[in-house]
């Protein structure tokens, strides 16, 4: 009785176009191509954090320190770590990632392996922690802390010799041990040249490639800070360094990257645009500063960016799917400089206006195709605001369209695109159009989306009509969102 009536159950569920589920499965688009995995796709999510620079040279006004420094020099007047991270959060900023130690060899904790540090300098009485004291008020403002810590060390003198690396190694242990969280690990390209060097006041040369042995440190990284993304040291990074320090992707820019055995991974180009079915999930990071320098200079105050400069700069890295990590330095009180607050507040104002009203939740979605015609990948997944859904196509369908439509004119100059990067990415070009009267008008085209593609038109379109086309793409696509919005121009 009990088998007849599981067989009878079964063949009703087929009867009934597989009301069960057994009866009828309709899978997600199969993955394409690279991957990123979990600690990669986190922190492409958080699309913008802030650098902190500070250290010797805030107050010998150098970019970069010799390494010869009196650890004396060292003395914020008013040090305030919940003034810059506060400071940092109004701007946007999820995250911060202080210069923990910067080449001049100056670390800003009491490490156990130096005497340039800030354990030897009177601030405090040699009990000052500048990592404690951000990493902590991080945590309480509720944003995430990454370190900076720079694999060149112009004051130590075993620096070029096997003797540095356990040194090192140490350093990295430190902070990956005692101060929480972290969500990034920076390690900067700039390797050997001249130094103090323990007094011998020399230049040191040494192979970036070899020298380091980058697979063991890489490993204390993974063991004490899994969720930590690597950025620099060599090419089995999460992250690839964007070529300049402009704050500027390429306007196609792929996650993915076949890294050659240059010191960066790639030329400049290579680097800005990624590879296309590139071997590895590799996106790109975007660093600037909000001055001229890195580290803070009076003389610059007058040259902090405006908050106009700054969304531009969004625009060209967040909006072609990189990360912004923008620097902010601490000036010699210990705190963030007037002009860079007000520039940081003003940035965030015109981005949460700008994103704040997305018009296509408003319009009626209809998708040439629909992946089973299944509700879950409908392409009311485009506008439900969730990351992890999305609008995906059948098997043999790549180049579908998306019409919106309108009861009433809209008017837009934005439009943003995501794609549900998990499972790959995948859209290699597509196009936007306009209903002008009884005709579509293309207003825009590009190529990459990734985690983000955002468009800005020259003019506002209005329309009642908007399609989005996608007009090369290797596999079904996968798109979480489409946006339009209506931003300062």
């Amino acid at each position: 009785m009990i088998t007849s009536r599981r067989n009878f159950l079964a063949g009703s569920a087929l009867a009934l176009g597989g009301v069960y589920l057994h009866a009828k499965q309709v899978t997600a688009p199969a993955p394409y191509g690279a991957l990123p995995n979990a600690r990669q796709l986190r922190w492409q999510r958080m699309e913008t954090y802030g650098f902190l620079h500070f250290g010797v040279n805030t107050f010998t006004d150098k970019e970069w320190g010799y390494g010869d420094e009196n650890p004396d020099i060292f003395h914020p007047t008013d040090f305030d770590p919940d003034q810059i991270v506060t400071s940092m959060k109004a701007g946007g900023m999820k995250g911060v990632i202080l210069t923990c130690k910067h080449h001049d060899g100056f670390c800003l904790w009491p490490t156990k392996t130096t005497k340039h540090s800030i354990a030897y300098s009177s601030w405090r009485n040699g009990k000052g922690d500048v990592v404690r004291d951000i990493s902590a008020a991080a945590r309480r403002h509720g944003i995430k802390f990454g370190v900076y810590v720079s694999p060149w060390d112009r004051n130590n003198g075993a620096y070029g010799t096997p003797a540095y690396l356990p040194i090192y190694r140490e350093q990295v242990t430190e902070l990956l041990s005692n101060y929480g969280p972290v969500f990034e690990v920076w390690f900067d390209g700039a390797n050997g040249g001249d130094g103090y060097y323990g007094g011998a006041r020399e230049k040191r040369h040494i192979d970036a490639h070899t020298y380091y042995e980058w697979p063991r440190t890489y490993a204390i990284v993974r063991r004490l800070q899994p969720w930590a993304v690597i950025h620099g040291g060599d090419k089995d990074a999460d992250i690839r360094w964007v070529g300049d320090e402009k704050g500027v992707a390429g306007e196609t820019c792929w996650a993915t990257f076949s890294p050659d055995n240059s010191v960066d991974g790639g030329t400049t180009e290579q680097l800005m645009t990624g590879t296309l079915h590139g071997t590895r999930w590799m996106p790109a990071e975007c660093d600037v500063s909000i001055r001229p320098g890195w580290f803070w200079h009076s003389s610059e105050n007058a040259e902090v960016k405006t908050p106009q400069q700054l969304m531009d700069l969004y625009y060209k890295s967040v909006g072609r799917g990189a990360s912004l990590l923008l620097n902010v330095p601490p000036n010699r009180k210990g705190q963030l400089s007037p002009e860079d607050v007000a520039s940081l507040r003003g940035f965030r104002k015109i981005v949460e206006s700008t994103f704040a009203v997305n018009l296509a939740r408003n319009a009626r979605l209809r998708a040439s195709n629909v992946r089973g015609d299944e509700r879950r990948f409908a392409p009311t997944r485009l506008v439900d605001g969730n990351p992890d859904t999305y609008w995906a196509t059948d098997h043999d369908v790549t180049t579908p369209h998306l019409t919106l439509d309108f009861a009433t004119p809209v008017s837009f100059n934005v439009v943003r695109l995501r794609e549900a990067t998990a499972l790959g990415q995948r859209i290699e070009s597509f196009a936007i159009d306009a209903r002008q009267g009884s005709d579509w008008t293309q207003i825009a085209q590009a190529t990459s989306v990734g985690i983000c593609r955002l468009l800005r038109l020259s003019n506002p379109v209005t329309t009642d009509q908007v399609r989005l086309r996608i007009v090369e793409s290797p596999a079904p696509i996968a798109l979480s969102e489409f946006g339009l919005f209506s931003g300062d121009q």
